[in-house]
């Protein structure tokens, strides 16, 4: 007897999963047949992101959506070289101090008014010095920026920061109006919500719990581009409901492991779909555990060592990514091998080890072989965030800590971690970026404990040992140097231990086969769609 995926699908949630699975199927089926034709574009992206602007939020479906609407100086060539995108050239100092773009002419904002330098040096030292999750490291050593005419600006650097070069895409550093955002306070502006920007699609609404429309910027300075006149992004919650949309060809393609990954063998092999893991290369993305180190629990760098000997990375990769990732050794991703080095102090799976340390830390067993008891505050974006927990829970009851797992909606997450500190411990995706001081450094430097900013040092971590390494290698020139600055970094950062990698991500997309030019983009479903086409 043959069993359909569907039937599949009810057989293993059992009745009620499977009623909630149908309701959310249907009502996914529902939603996209509204919006289905050759010139609409049905995106599945998950879950529903807080805002709709990365210069405030760098969470991943941030990122991914931003970039349709809002674009930023360069883009990226495979070979990851920059290439003209709101910048047609530019040119660095001999000295390293200064970076001159010039812009391209005729750019319009979706409102209408003109794109110009005043909105470049509005947009750096106003909102990605200032709001950016990594903005403050990144931009650090950008003293000022100047404008000698409408379509030139020039970054002015304390230090030589050649890195910086690598931070100036639409996902990672997008453009704003300063028409627009001088009014108020750019973190509360209601245009992170409805962005006006110079991108490939305009905004047009957002129905909460369903989805974003954009739709095509007809003044888009890329001339007949892009191809398709809507692109309606979806929220659909349940991961079994995103691969029935997937493949039924109501959704056109999701990213960022949008299906089960114990799927994909199965769904790679269907004629009208194809998984991919490319579109990721610019990332680097891996998989953090990470204490408050505030929390008196935690102050013992020999309770931090239990925690890391207890997880067995290998049988995380195995069984809740499917393969779909490689053992963590450091907090610089395989993927960055330019900086990468697993010379580090190493942590193997080991409970008799993490016992014995907590015994030496003063946490001996006590009645019911308890120890201590924690919370976790887990981010719950990707089915193996939501699953780590429960893996996460059983490991240290192994050792006998008892874990009360939290799990929470995205906003009530970023708070509990970043902006009230209310957490014990916490693990998330990470996104490494081209270079360690665009997207490492911030999870390190105490400079950039920034409450109620996500994605920046929310364990608390002070060193000013770190503290020295990461700003000299932000202004280190010398690329020999400068490799080994974040040996040096990896080093302590796995000595000190605030936070334990656990794994290098390869992220997937899964798309109908009958879409083409979304490969081809090194940014991928980070990209802004502009090639993207049907047939």
């Amino acid at each position: 007897m043959k069993i359909s995926h569907r039937d599949k699908l009810k057989l293993l949630g059992g009745a009620g999963v499977c009623a909630s699975l149908a309701g959310s199927g249907m009502l996914a089926r529902a939603a996209m047949a509204q919006g289905r034709s050759s010139s609409t574009l049905n995106w599945v992206l998950t879950p529903e992101p807080p805002l709709l602007n990365t210069a405030f939020n760098s969470a991943h479906q941030v990122q991914q959506i931003s970039s349709k609407m809002l674009e930023g100086l360069v883009a990226y060539s495979k070979d990851f070289e920059p290439m003209p995108s709101l910048a047609t050239s530019w040119e660095v100092a001999p000295d390293g101090l200064s970076m001159t773009f010039k812009l391209r002419d005729g750019v319009k904002w979706h409102d209408g008014a003109p794109f110009t330098s005043a909105d470049v040096k509005y947009t750096f030292e106003e909102i990605l010095k200032k709001h950016h999750p990594r903005g403050r490291a990144t931009f650090a050593n950008v003293a000022a920026v100047e404008t000698p005419d409408r379509l030139t600006a020039v970054l002015r650097l304390a230090k030589p920061s050649a890195y910086i070069m690598a931070a100036l895409s639409a996902s990672e550093s997008p453009m704003l109006p300063k028409h627009l955002y001088e009014k108020g306070d750019p973190a509360a502006s209601p245009l992170n919500n409805a962005p006006v920007g110079t991108g490939p699609f305009k905004f047009v609404e957002w129905q909460r719990g369903r989805f974003v429309r954009l739709a095509r910027n007809p003044d888009y300075w890329v001339k007949g581009h892009p191809a398709f006149e809507t692109v309606i992004a979806r929220f659909i919650p349940d991961a079994g409901s995103r691969a029935v949309a997937l493949e039924a060809g109501e959704a056109d393609v999701g990213g960022a492991n949008p299906v089960p990954l114990a799927d994909l063998s199965r769904i790679g092999k269907l004629p009208n779909l194809a998984v991919t893991t490319d579109g990721y290369a610019l990332f680097g993305a891996m998989h953090y555990f990470e204490f408050n180190m505030r929390d008196p629990l935690f102050q013992d760098v020999r309770v931090r060592q239990a925690f890391a000997h207890a997880i067995d990375r290998e049988f995380i990769v195995k069984n809740i990514w499917f393969g779909y990732a490689s053992p963590a050794t450091g907090p610089i991703s395989r993927r960055l091998s330019r900086f990468y080095t697993p010379d580090v102090p190493k942590y193997p799976h080991d409970p008799k080890k993490a016992e014995a340390l907590l015994d030496a830390a003063g946490f001996p067993r006590k009645a019911g072989g308890v120890r201590m008891r924690i919370t976790h505050d887990p981010a719950t974006y990707t089915e193996q965030q939501r699953r780590f927990p429960e893996y996460f829970k059983q490991a240290m009851r192994q050792i006998g800590v008892e874990v009360e797992i939290r799990m929470s909606d995205a906003a009530t997450f970023q708070r509990r971690v970043w902006g009230d500190n209310s957490y014990q411990t916490t693990s998330y995706g990470i996104f490494n970026m081209p270079d360690p001081t665009i997207g490492v450094q911030r999870m390190f430097w105490s400079k950039n404990i920034r409450k109620g900013v996500p994605f920046t040092n929310g364990s608390g971590y002070t060193s000013a040992e770190m503290d020295r390494i990461l700003e000299a290698a932000q202004s280190e020139a010398d690329t020999a140097k400068r490799r080994e600055l974040f040996n040096t970094m990896q080093a302590l950062a796995m000595k000190d231990l605030p936070i334990i990698p656990t794994v290098n991500d390869d992220l997937t997309t899964v798309y109908n086969t009958q879409l083409h030019g979304l490969v081809e983009d090194i940014e991928g479903v980070y990209g802004g769609f502009v090639n993207l086409r049907r047939g």
